[in-house]
């Protein structure tokens, strides 16, 4: 892309951006607000029949019957909320078919006992999509299905910014006032694949246009690198979340030493992505250690099935035969446990069966 077009949509983003400090919840608000919901605990969830956020909400693959049952069986293990990921291109081809998959998802989940941490925009993954039938998992390949939101064509069709805000501006609006609706987590890993500061202008409008909007959840997007390079990300991220989200798939000490920094900017934190057994972040150790700190616990992911995340990110088994060693996920797609000692932990954790 020319270099003038960078500087022309840096500009605009940032004219944008300017009202986003605005209407940020102040700490002592946001405090309030975490403490009535109690401790926040949960997953990344996709059904077992979805292999990215298309196959989830689009409507000849909506399935609300996987998705009732799934939820019961997160409920019956003590979880209160789910991370739900969006894709602009659910809106554009199927505006109201789309919100009113969404309000029928709420519905279930809501029956359950479940709130919803919606997810708009993505760095991560696959860089092309198109709706309709999606592709087929490739055998033993973490997510292989997974598609970013907007991807790099923002920066070739920069009028799709246009677009983008009524996508933005309408959802939160449809449900700014619905209490099944916990936070809305604006940005999933800015800068991941390696866009770094250049995700940075969509990352400032998008917090302009929710605060626009003005919806009575609060609104975040969780840091995740430490880079250099993402730097400046990071503090736009920390200076204008109402509700410090996060991810940390390391060991307990680096995760402990994370938070007691975090815990500095005086606001409640939610870890919103965690547990990947071989890096040694396992339910045994960080969901306990969450819950002591009063830290939200939302691991990757739940039910075994069409993205793959039994495969570590970087060891693709072409075989398709399963790891010994799943890498996420903790029930198959029948409900039954990967590891039913992991099942005891959560559910101790979460206070199942007893008086919170």
């Amino acid at each position: 892309m020319k270099r003038q077009t960078i500087l022309v949509l840096a500009l605009v983003f940032t004219v944008v951006a300017a009202m986003a400090q605005d209407k940020k919840w102040s700490a002592q608000k946001a405090n309030d607000w975490y403490a009535k919901q109690g401790w926040i605990s949960g997953c990344n969830y996709q059904p077992n029949s979805a292999i990215n956020q298309l196959e989830m909400f689009q409507q000849e693959t909506f399935d609300k019957a996987a998705i009732d049952r799934e939820l019961k069986w997160a409920s019956e293990l003590g979880f209160t909320t789910m991370r739900v990921f969006l894709h602009h291109i659910l809106w554009t081809t199927d505006k109201e078919g789309f919100k009113s998959r969404l309000n029928e998802y709420l519905a279930i989940s809501s029956k359950h006992g479940i709130k919803t941490m919606f997810v708009f925009f993505d760095d991560c993954w696959n860089d092309t999509y198109a709706p309709g039938k999606q592709p087929d998992p490739k055998p033993g390949v973490h997510n292989s299905g997974w598609v970013r939101d907007p991807g790099t064509m923002i920066y070739t069709h920069p009028d799709t910014l246009v677009v983008l805000e009524k996508y933005v501006k309408d959802i939160l609006t449809t449900f700014a006032k619905d209490n099944r609706v916990l936070l809305w987590d604006l940005y999933n890993e800015p800068g991941n694949n390696q866009q770094h500061e250049k995700s940075l202008p969509l990352l400032k409008s998008v917090f302009a246009w929710a605060r626009e909007v003005n919806p009575s959840q609060p609104l975040s997007a969780g840091v995740w690198n430490w880079g250099p390079k993402f730097k400046e990300l990071n503090e736009f991220q920390l200076q204008n979340s109402d509700v410090i989200t996060y991810h940390q798939y390391g060991y307990i000490e680096k995760h402990a030493a994370l938070i007691d920094d975090l815990k500095k900017h005086g606001r409640p934190l939610i870890c919103t992505e965690y547990m990947a057994r071989r890096n040694g972040s396992l339910f045994q150790v960080i969901m306990p250690m969450l819950k002591e700190k009063n830290v939200g616990a939302i691991n990757w992911g739940f039910i075994s099935g069409k993205t793959n995340t039994i495969f570590a990110w970087d060891t693709p088994i072409p075989s398709g035969a399963e790891p010994e060693l799943w890498f996420h996920d903790i029930l198959r797609k029948d409900g039954t446990p990967y590891s039913p000692s992991e099942i005891q932990v959560i559910k101790a954790v979460n206070g199942k069966g007893k008086k919170k």
